[in-house]
């Protein structure tokens, strides 16, 4: 590094942009028909370049209509049970508590809990913007039991987000 470079380095003000903490119980909870979302980070701290939530799975929960993104990454780590992971051409991935997934823009994919048990995942979204898609999807669920595959597609259409038709037929059969 030249002598400039340190002058510059020198002289520039520590940031004292905040931290955010949400604690255990904390978070904007929103019910997607059976499946319960705790939001996170809803981008709003990051500049919209991150977002986060908490999925609570009940057991045998089929999750959502197959579909791919073309404008956010996803990961999900699971933190309780298993969740699988359902990709084109049949396959299929159980993660378990531990593992982690990370979905690339264009990868189609969905979930599963077809176990016994509750399942828990950690999402992140980048960008942040597919926090929005759950908000409004708990808005029209209020009165749903199940989630509605006709809800979450359509939904879905506003944030770029694409059904994975061959996937879709395959679980028709």
């Amino acid at each position: 590094m030249d002598d400039e470079a340190r002058e510059v380095l020198a002289k520039m003000e520590m940031p004292r942009r905040a931290i955010n903490f949400v604690p255990a119980q904390a978070g904007e909870i929103l019910k997607l028909g059976h499946i319960i979302c705790r939001v996170m980070e809803d981008g709003s701290r990051t500049d919209n370049r991150i977002g986060s939530a908490e999925f609570t799975v009940p057991a045998g929960t089929a999750g959502p209509p197959a579909h791919w993104h073309e404008m956010h990454d996803e990961t999900f780590l699971v933190t309780q049970g298993t969740i699988r992971f359902h990709a084109p051409d049949g396959q299929i991935i159980d993660a378990k508590t531990g593992d982690y997934v990370t979905v690339p823009i264009r990868a189609p994919h969905t979930f599963s809990n077809p176990f016994d048990v509750e399942a828990k995942f950690f999402n992140t979204y980048t960008p942040a913007f597919y926090i929005d898609y759950f908000k409004i999807l708990a808005e029209v669920s209020k009165s749903d039991e199940k989630m509605s595959k006709e809800k979450n597609l359509e939904i879905m259409a506003r944030f770029a987000t694409m059904p994975a038709k061959e996937m879709l037929e395959e679980t028709k059969k």
